[in-house]
């Protein structure tokens, strides 16, 4: 079988452009304060949809979008999610820059776009080689549902419903009333 020149010459041309950024990729280095070029966001995001199962993308939240259910996500948010993301889901925290990929923000199309069995999923699974940890042995299924509900919820997130989330926040040893002195042993 004869594979046709057009054929070969196209993927000469593709070996030495990957060659090419390769190269260019190497000698600038890898850092996390980078942003992630088009192409590796296009291969991240092309990843990350592939390993999402059809059967995933199809599960419906089976709780109603409600005061009481909103409530209890939004809490569980504040104390597991908001470290990276935020309270108010812009990834705009002291480790969301830093991590590689930057953590989203959450309010954006590109996640409030996402099937509520996308979010389920990416939750209890997390997400290959970022910073998503999946919750999914910790996390009971309605723990995560409610949490779904507060991230859709999230563009719509009142300067009470922040202050309130800051009682969830989870606290380190500064930020002790001992302002960081040394406990008696």
């Amino acid at each position: 079988m004869r594979i046709p020149k057009a054929l070969l010459w196209f993927l000469l041309g593709v070996v030495v452009v990957a060659i090419g950024y390769g190269d260019i990729l190497i000698r600038r280095g890898f850092s996390t304060k980078d942003q992630p070029s088009a192409l590796e966001t296009v291969i991240a995001r092309g990843a990350r949809d592939l390993s999402i199962p059809a059967s995933a993308k199809d599960m419906k939240n089976p709780y109603p979008s409600t005061p009481e259910n909103i409530t209890p996500g939004m809490q569980h948010y504040a104390d597991h999610c908001a470290t990276c993301h935020g309270n108010d889901g812009s990834g705009n925290t002291e480790m969301g820059p830093n991590l590689y990929p930057k953590s989203p923000d959450l309010r954006l199309a590109r996640t409030q776009d996402l099937t509520d069995g996308d979010l389920f999923y990416i939750i209890t699974n997390g997400v290959r080689m970022s910073g998503m940890p999946g919750w999914g042995p910790s996390h009971s299924a309605e723990d995560t549902w409610k949490l779904v509900l507060f991230i859709r919820h999230l563009p719509q997130l009142s300067p009470q419903e922040m202050i309130e989330m800051t009682h969830f926040n989870p606290k380190s040893y500064d930020d002790d009333d001992d302002q960081g002195k040394t406990p008696a042993k």
